[in-house]
């Protein structure tokens, strides 16, 4: 391996972050060929004057995200399986070929959300910890904002959102994900950021592709605007791609939803070489995707891998995030990164639908992440859920060991496990309910009006939250869970 040309920065993120970035960074676009053979880490440690353990940091993290692999005696390679041409020979210019801009006509309502603050013990997968969130603080900054308030601000204006904050996310999607956004467009949720995309692109009778297990209130948005849903089959490591080209080669499908990073419900998150694969047969059949990153903040085992959105150059894909699993579902921050001819669009349809913003909300959570206190309560919270991720993983491998037919597989991160028990879940969230105990069974998870429905025979899966309630209260709630599942 030529060394590469690498210039670290003492004010960016630690150094073995740099290298690792700028190793994945050369595989991602063709400068280091899959199967090559990576330089010694002394070797490296000597070329870039590091450490040697900054080097093997680097390395391991490599290996864990996926794009290293390490072999025994003759050191780390690139993985073999990465496609690496998938954005080499992109152009620069988003897609949008599809005539994206056309609008549904037709609209139904979901069901209303489920009232959660009824359950005693509550399991919901993406449910953050309210009673961690630092409400004095958060105060503080309330009154600082209605204190220094610039009341011309509060006339309309600012549709997609204000400039501060769009500011301060751009430069957290940057430092965190390595994402370099130029504009966002903040939403009320990252639910009404789906809703305007549906809104936006899809017209009655179009296809959309959708991971067969997913995100429910995501297809009652593209159903609402005339979607019709095509599943897509899913195994251990995600979304199956000889699957994926079949669908595309038999249905003039328009977009693609995906959540890359903790897949919503089953928790895997996709490898680079299927991401890479995935971005290559989307750009091939001219389909956007939709990137649901929902809660890219809680990894514990290594770093997160980027979003796809942060390796775009044909600007085809749109990346959702939000701020409610950071902070709480109340305070309505959810944000869209996308080319843009995409976000002028979308803000089109959003002065549609509502044309201001809450400012005093928005500024608020700008000056609480200038003053550094969102970056303060994320540590706190990461580290605590990291614990409670522990903690079940510990309750359910006692389980095992008792001889109870329970399997899982733990996440690298997230804030939910999902878990086989071996048995018919369909009727348990109506008998758990009854003992004050909330949780989500597979049953969910699958849309009944697919055009092509992989529904199986047996549903035997549960989806167990562990951040927002304490270690405690999570084994009292499981021990009731256990009791009337055997």
């Amino acid at each position: 391996m030529q060394p590469l040309a690498i210039e670290f920065d003492d004010l960016e993120p630690a150094k073995y972050l740099q290298l690792a970035d700028a190793i994945r960074s050369a595989v991602m676009h063709g400068k280091l060929a899959p199967g090559v053979k990576l330089s010694s880490a002394r070797s490296m440690a000597h070329t870039y004057r590091l450490n040697r353990h900054t080097v093997m940091n680097a390395l391991q993290l490599l290996v864990a995200e996926g794009w290293l692999e390490s072999h025994e005696r003759s050191g780390y390679r690139v993985t073999k399986s990465l496609p690496i041409e998938s954005s080499i020979n992109t152009s620069n210019t988003p897609i949008l070929k599809a005539n994206p801009y056309q609008f549904a006509k037709t609209l139904a309502v979901p069901a209303a959300g489920m009232d959660l603050t009824a359950y005693k013990y509550n399991f919901a997968g993406g449910l953050p910890d309210l009673a961690s969130f630092p409400h004095k603080e958060f105060k503080r900054a309330i009154s600082y904002v209605c204190n220094h308030l610039d009341v011309n601000q509060l006339h309309y204006g600012q549709i997609s959102g204000n400039e501060q904050l769009k500011a301060h996310i751009c430069d957290y999607l940057y430092k965190a994900r390595n994402l370099n956004a130029n504009d966002v467009l903040v939403c009320n949720g990252s639910q009404e950021a789906l809703f305007l995309i549906a809104k936006a692109f899809i017209t009655n009778g179009d296809f959309v592709a959708v991971e067969t297990l997913g995100y429910p209130p995501a297809r009652h948005a593209f159903a609402a605007c005339g979607a019709q849903l095509i599943d897509i089959k899913q195994d251990n490591e995600g979304l199956c791609i000889d699957d994926l080209k079949a669908q595309l080669q038999r249905y003039p499908v328009k977009l693609l939803y995906l959540t890359p990073l903790h897949q919503y419900p089953t928790t895997v998150t996709l490898s680079p070489t299927r991401r890479l694969q995935i971005y290559q047969l989307c750009y091939a059949h001219n389909v956007m995707i939709i990137e649901d990153d929902y809660d890219h903040e809680f990894h514990y085992r290594c770093h997160p891998l980027q979003p796809m959105a942060a390796d775009d150059p044909a600007g085809i894909v749109i990346y959702v995030s939000t701020f409610s699993k950071i902070m709480f579902s109340a305070a309505r921050i959810g944000y869209i990164c996308a080319a843009p001819e995409v976000l002028a669009q979308l803000t089109a349809w959003k002065q549609l639908m509502n044309h201001k913003n809450d400012v005093v909300m928005q500024l608020a959570v700008a000056h609480w992440m200038k003053e550094g206190g969102f970056e303060r309560h994320l540590k706190r919270m990461t580290k605590l859920y990291k614990q409670r991720y522990e903690a079940m993983d510990s309750y359910l491998t006692a389980l095992q060991t008792k001889g109870l037919p329970i399997d899982y597989i733990k996440p690298d991160g997230g804030m939910a496990m999902w878990v086989n028990l071996n048995k018919d879940t369909r009727h348990l969230k109506a008998q758990l309910a009854k003992q004050g105990i909330y949780l989500q069974t597979e049953v969910e998870f699958y849309y009944a009006n697919s055009v092509r429905s992989l529904k199986p025979v047996n549903y035997s899966h549960i989806r167990l939250g562990f951040a927002g309630q304490s270690s405690e209260e999570m084994q009292q709630g499981l021990d009731m869970v256990i009791k009337q599942v055997y």
